[in-house]
């Protein structure tokens, strides 16, 4: 396979135009070692190698990586749906009380917990129709970059609401929602598992300061199973089981 280095043009756009959104935040070396750690250690679900995107705070793509030998030993279709997962998570969580000024509680929402919300009749229907992906962000660019630390969608704002695991918002020590990590490749209930250890991994998931849906305050924004027989959520945030489903706990957020 014909190796590929990056155009001028492409590591000046690097430069220029990623650092400034995504300064301080995980980039793609980062992001690919954690990724490969969290996928070895979580043997739920397929057991298939995976994708992995990064968004900082105003929703640009900081990073994006795979945990397989080259680019196709993960689903081509994976790539797009983290980034739009780590967008989804981002867009809808928020910082702690104390930080966000507006005294009201902070609030961490991973896609995982808008399974249910967003289906007919749930509180928060059409919410995945909300922010649509940018396609020209999304599918621009040499294919030869994606995955690299020349990936196409770094440096743009994917957009995009996807509404099952694999999705996290990202914070930072003292509760600061710093942007989100997204992972896809896998079963939906494995992809929020290894994404959940890929936060851990990047020690970003001080969220002990900050609410969530889960009911378990050591980890706010985990996978919900309380649909019963009826398809029904208990609490309203439920996301149903996988093949090979794991429910074990993940490791508590700091």
């Amino acid at each position: 396979m014909r190796a590929y280095a990056p155009s001028a043009l492409a590591a000046r756009q690097q430069s220029e135009f990623s650092p400034k959104a995504c300064r301080g935040l995980p980039g793609h070396a980062e992001l690919k070692a954690a990724l490969i750690g969290a996928v070895a250690d979580e043997t739920s679900g397929l057991n298939l190698h995976m994708w992995g995107s990064i968004v900082a705070r105003d929703g640009t793509v900081c990073a994006v990586a795979f945990s397989g030998e080259d680019s196709g030993s993960q689903w081509p279709g994976s790539r797009v749906i983290s980034a739009q997962k780590a967008n989804s998570a981002n867009a809808f969580s928020l910082s702690n009380t104390q930080l966000n000024g507006s005294g009201t509680p902070g609030l961490a929402l991973s896609t995982a917990n808008l399974y249910t919300a967003v289906q007919p009749g749930g509180s928060l229907y059409g919410l995945q129709h909300s922010n649509p992906v940018d396609t020209e962000a999304a599918y621009g660019g040499r294919s030869a970059f994606f995955g690299t630390a020349w990936d196409p969608m770094v440096g743009t704002r994917i957009g995009g609401v996807n509404v099952f695991g694999g999705g996290l918002a990202m914070y930072a020590a003292g509760g600061k929602i710093v942007g989100a990590v997204g992972v896809s490749g896998d079963t939906s209930c494995a992809d929020h598992r290894i994404g959940w250890r890929v936060r851990h991994n990047l020690g970003l998931d001080y969220l002990s300061t900050i609410g969530g849906v889960s009911g378990d305050a050591t980890r706010p924004d985990d996978i919900v199973f309380d649909i019963g027989l009826d398809g029904k959520s208990a609490g309203g945030f439920g996301h149903p089981e996988c093949l090979n489903t794991d429910k074990g706990a993940l490791p508590a957020v700091r």
